[in-house]
């Protein structure tokens, strides 16, 4: 969702150096239009105080923009020990010192893209405003090779979902629609997901391939770049098809496609808070929990895998 902001920094002439942790870079690195990725050797939660100073007295002297995208606290400490003179980002939480050019959060949950594009500061946006990745031909080629495919012949499911299980449709669900399907099927995700999968693999093991923790996060770009479809929940492989034009089915529960939406013209988004036809009305969603707040999960329990299945087949 941050790749328009990094276009529109790119189109006014700016050379592009991205800071990301080591699970985040690779996306980085499938943007033409980014110079060169830092890997930042930080762990989830905590300050990490000494860690970032240190990478602060590395880079001090060589930037003269930082752009905080993160609404941490600590995302904007780095910019801040390096003595960046110029340093952008939203008020977030407690951040006023550490931030020269500050924009107001917004009241509501705005669309991301917008969220993150605004930090340019530029009134007009971009003629096209979807996320794009690109990887080099050969490095498809590569990974198709390496699991014996060729491109178009099988479909890529995502069924994880960090946040939480308010946004992951039930295994069962991925189980039935791969089954459904006239091509076999790749899952793909991190090693955190790798039970998931094996639960929703292991019933047609001959249909269904788990290969969630045993690629590369590139290598993952390039299966999801080259399949004949993909099917995901609200996660960050779904921005990657989008990324990638990928033709997709999206499966939004606790969260909002009016905050995250798929991006792409051949996207397409299943979510029964928008479905009149779906009784009694899901008035608990959007909740943004990680969890079911009321214990039933129906906004995902009650899309149907041949619902999906129907969208696939256009």
């Amino acid at each position: 969702m941050t790749e328009p902001l990094l276009r529109r920094l790119r189109a006014r002439g700016e050379r592009l150096v991205v800071g990301a942790v080591p699970w985040v870079a690779p996306v980085y690195r499938a943007m033409p239009h980014v110079d060169d990725v830092i890997e930042f050797p930080f762990q989830h939660g905590g300050l990490q105080f000494k860690a970032r100073r240190s990478i602060a007295r590395q880079v001090e002297g060589q930037f003269d923009t930082a752009y905080v995208l993160p609404n941490s606290l600590k995302s904007a400490l780095l910019p801040f020990l390096a003595n960046i003179p110029k340093r952008v980002g939203y008020l977030g939480e407690a951040r006023v010192g550490l931030l020269t050019h500050r924009l107001k959060n917004p009241v509501n949950k705005p669309p991301m893209v917008a969220f993150y594009s605004a930090l340019s500061g530029d009134r007009d946006g971009l003629a096209d405003d979807q996320p794009r990745l690109h990887l080099p031909e050969e490095h498809i080629i590569s990974a198709l090779a390496a699991q014996g495919l060729q491109r178009g012949s099988y479909y890529v499911f995502a069924p994880g979902a960090e946040y939480g299980p308010a946004k992951r449709w039930p295994a069962i669900h991925y189980t039935e629609l791969a089954r459904s399907l006239d091509a076999p099927v790749l899952l793909l995700g991190s090693g955190k997901e790798g039970a998931l999968c094996e639960e929703i693999a292991g019933a047609d093991p001959k249909q269904v391939v788990n290969l969630a923790g045993k690629t590369s996060l590139l290598d993952a770009f390039a299966l999801i770049a080259a399949a004949r479809a993909a099917v995901s929940n609200d996660s960050g492989l779904m921005h990657v098809a989008a990324a990638f034009g990928v033709p997709q089915v999206a499966v939004f529960g606790s969260s909002s496609p009016r905050h995250t939406p798929p991006l792409n013209d051949k996207a397409q988004v299943v979510w029964l808070k928008d479905d009149a036809a779906y009784q009694p009305p899901l008035d608990c969603a959007p909740c943004f929990e990680r969890e079911c707040p009321l214990g039933h999960t129906r906004c995902l329990v009650d899309i149907t895998p041949e619902r999906v299945a129907a969208l696939l087949r256009g």
